[in-house]
Parts: structure tokens; C-alpha cells; sequence
């Protein structure tokens, strides 16, 4: 069975089998955030591939939040890939925008209260030896999976945030390429951000006026 191979191990790290659902996913993530980082549509579907090789391998990992949230990246990545194409003026493609006040205390306020509601469930319902870690990744890719469907600059920093704690968490959970796959991505979540940050400003800046004399009005 597919589930089988991909669960297999395809070589070791430290002592450590790596599967080749983390070698594939390791593949899918870079390409897919070097992608985004691009404003490349072709990284959603990109995406939904990886966060299925994800699902698989943080299940059996024992990290059922995380799990648990790939389920929702694929429906955010539908949602993503559509209001990519779509989403713009005049059903236009989108172009790169940042957060507003409301919008910042919406996200913050659904964070919070996702974190806890997670943590609760992680520690009270499951065997997960890293319940907090584990709620509050979730809750960051989330809030930075809804501010990358809306091109959101800031949803930069959310991601880079979330590798901060990823690439420990994985190394500790014996993912050991997973936690290098991370390092990666942070690494292209800066260029991301310097990249959305450089375009944002191209499109605010004024177009030039020719000099000359001002037309004169009919």
C-alpha cells in the first residue's frame, strides 16, 4: 500500500529513520514556500499536496494538533488558491496588502483563545508529550495560513514565528529533517517577507507626472 511505503523508512539521520513521507514533504515545503515567497499560484496546489504527506507524517509522530490542522490547510488552500485569482478588484487577481487595526485584534483574540481551547484538548484528551508547543504552532500557522490566502504582508511574521518554535519542537520529536525542512523555511519566510514588503511598496509608490504645464481643463 501507498500508506505503507510512504511511512517506510527511506534512510537515517542520527540514528533516527527518516520516512519518505518526510523526505517528500521536506520537497513539496520548500518548493511551495519559495512559491509563495514568489506570489506563485501554482503554490497552492503544491501546498495541499505537502500538507497531506504532513498529515501523515505528524500523526504518527504523535503530534495530533498539527495533524489535525493539515485538514484545515487544504480547505484554507482551496479557499487560498481561488481568492488568489479571484480576490482582487473587479474579481482581479489579488495583489499584496497589509493588516489593518481590526483585523490585527480579530486575529490575536481567535489566537489566544485557539491556543487555550488546543492545549486543553492536547492535555486532557491525547498522549501528546508536548501539548503547549503543539497548540501554539497551530494557532500561529492558522492565523499566518489566513493572512497568506489574503496576501498579507504580516503573515510573514506570523510564519516566522511559528518556525521559531517548529524547528526545536521537531528536532526534540526525533523529525529530524523536518526540523532542518523548517530552518529552510525560515530562511525563505524572510525572503518572503523582504519580497511582499519590496512589491508593497512598488505599488504604493505615485506614478511619475512628465514635467510641463499642467493640461488644461475642457
Amino acid at each position: 500500500m501507498i500508506i505503507d511505503w510512504l511511512t517506510g523508512t527511506a534512510f537515517q539521520v542520527a540514528g533516527t529513520g527518516t520516512t519518505w513521507a518526510e523526505l517528500l514533504g521536506f520537497a513539496t515545503g520548500v518548493l511551495n514556500v519559495w512559491l509563495v515567497a514568489r506570489q506563485k499560484t501554482a503554490n497552492w496546489p503544491i501546498g495541499i499536496a505537502n500538507v497531506l504527506l504532513l498529515m501523515l507524517l505528524f500523526w504518527t509522530a504523535g503530534l495530533y494538533a498539527d495533524a489535525g490542522l493539515q485538514v484545515v490547510y487544504v480547505a484554507l488552500g482551496c479557499y487560498g488558491w481561488w481568492h488568489w485569482l479571484y480576490g482582487g478588484e473587479r474579481r482581479s487577481r489579488l495583489t499584496v496588502s497589509r493588516t489593518g487595526q481590526r483585523e490585527w485584534l480579530v486575529l490575536a483574540t481567535a489566537g489566544v483563545v485557539l491556543t487555550g481551547a488546543l492545549w486543553a484538548l492536547l492535555d486532557r484528551a491525547t498522549d501528546s508529550t508536548v501539548p503547549l508547543p503543539d497548540a501554539l504552532t497551530t494557532a500561529l500557522s492558522l492565523l499566518a495560513t489566513y493572512g497568506q490566502t489574503r496576501k498579507r504582508v504580516e503573515s510573514w511574521w506570523l510564519w516566522i514565528a511559528a518556525d521559531l518554535i517548529y524547528i526545536p519542537l521537531y528536532a526534540y520529536k526525533g523529525l529530524h529533517l523536518t526540523a532542518v525542512l523548517y530552518l529552510v523555511f525560515l530562511a525563505l519566510c524572510v525572503f518572503g517577507l523582504r519580497a511582499w514588503r519590496a512589491d508593497l511598496r512598488r505599488v504604493a509608490r505615485p506614478s511619475a507626472v512628465p514635467p510641463g504645464p499642467a493640461p488644461v481643463s475642457a
